[in-house]
């Protein structure tokens, strides 16, 4: 029997109720953590970029573009909400005389930040 392109490549296989199926794995890659803004993006390029996730994940760079994201997004949203906190004069003097009208600002900042990174990284 001739080989296969698979063979001539290195390639092997395992015999499984009488076919043969090839060994495959995917290329190992160095596990970093993902948080919230990595895994929203994960969700996102799983439901409407297929292709670009099947190439991540068979090439072995998913988790380090995902963790790389996260970092981004990460920077993006605490540099954000710190411009727009000192643009609104939100200090901790109006923390320490009117605290919940500071926990009201500032959630409303974080909130404004939040869409402004999912539009520009995680959703994009």
């Amino acid at each position: 029997m001739a080989k296969s392109i698979f063979e001539e490549m290195g390639g092997t296989y395992h015999e499984e109720n009488g076919y043969l199926i090839p060994d495959l794995t995917l290329p190992t890659e160095e596990e970093k953590p993902i948080g919230i803004w990595g895994q929203r993006h994960l969700r996102y390029i799983k439901e409407h970029k297929q292709l670009f996730y099947v190439n991540l994940l068979t090439s072995g760079r998913l988790n380090s573009y995902l963790a790389d994201i996260n970092e981004l997004a990460e920077e993006l949203f605490f540099r954000l909400v710190k411009q727009l906190a000192e643009k609104e004069c939100i200090t901790e003097e109006l923390k320490a005389e009117y605290q919940i009208e500071w926990v009201g600002r500032t959630n409303n900042i974080r909130s404004r930040v939040t869409e402004i990174v999912n539009a520009e990284l995680i959703y994009a």
